[in-house]
């Protein structure tokens, strides 16, 4: 989460947001630099068991991860 002020404007927002919907990561909202699902990818998870949600389904077969 972003929380603070910046100056008179109060800043409050998600950078991350990520489900787990029938055994899958869904990536709803990645605000980081460097991306959440390569992130976990590194780390062992495959990529038919992740799904970036923010893309339009008809955009993630296009994409190397899951369709949903």
């Amino acid at each position: 989460m972003n929380v603070g002020w910046d100056g008179n404007r109060r800043v409050h927002g998600c950078v991350l947001h990520l489900d787990i919907k029938n055994g899958k990561i869904w990536v709803q909202h990645d605000g980081t630099e460097d991306a959440i699902a390569d992130q976990l990818v590194a780390q062992g998870v495959p990529h038919q068991d992740i799904v970036i949600a923010y893309h339009a389904p008809y955009v993630r077969q296009y994409t190397e991860f899951a369709l949903g």
